[in-house]
């Protein structure tokens, strides 16, 4: 089964924080849906998936959607996990050949530190931020790792999206 991680980065380099002055860049969202319908499913943490939630959610119907959580215990129509590994079998029970990791600077942080990921689509957003979160490569397994550049290309209104493989 192959992980896709997929992030908004801004263009120093944080995660992009939405708000609703500074809402999603409308391709980026676009690109999500797009992926998301592809894979049928994607993985989110509990505090990106209340955002989600807070702002109208998409249009996902007949697409699995997992929630890596600790402290949540339900949500109707939503897989709660309690681990990256847990959201993996779970979906992976259910015949899926993609998984779309969509959301949280910590949870995506623990899918690279478990070495769960093959590949990342960052889309870069034309904007800086001066406070936000980012990739930490601060563990064992990813002090530094070596990517390949799979694609490139221009989402639209300057948002560009770099799609690199993992080496395991």
């Amino acid at each position: 089964m192959k992980t896709i991680l997929w992030a908004t980065l801004t263009a120093n380099g944080n995660y992009a924080q939405s708000s609703p002055e500074h809402p999603p860049k409308k391709e980026a969202l676009t690109d999500f849906e797009t992926y998301a319908k592809a894979a049928g499913n994607f993985i989110v943490g509990r505090k990106t998936f209340e955002g989600f939630q807070a702002s109208g959610g998409g249009t996902f119907t007949d697409i699995d959607i997992v929630v890596v959580s600790k402290s949540l215990k339900e949500i109707p129509g939503i897989k709660i996990a309690g681990s990256p590994q847990e959201a993996l079998n779970y979906l992976q029970e259910k015949g899926h050949k993609t998984v779309l990791l969509s959301g949280g600077a910590d949870l995506h942080n623990a899918f690279l530190e478990q070495d769960l990921v093959d590949e990342i689509l960052f889309n870069i957003v034309p904007v800086l931020e001066g406070k936000g979160l980012s990739l930490l490569l601060d563990t064992v397994n990813y002090q530094y790792k070596d990517i390949q550049l799979l694609d490139f290309k221009s989402l639209g209104s300057g948002v560009v999206q770099l799609h690199y493989a993992v080496g395991k």
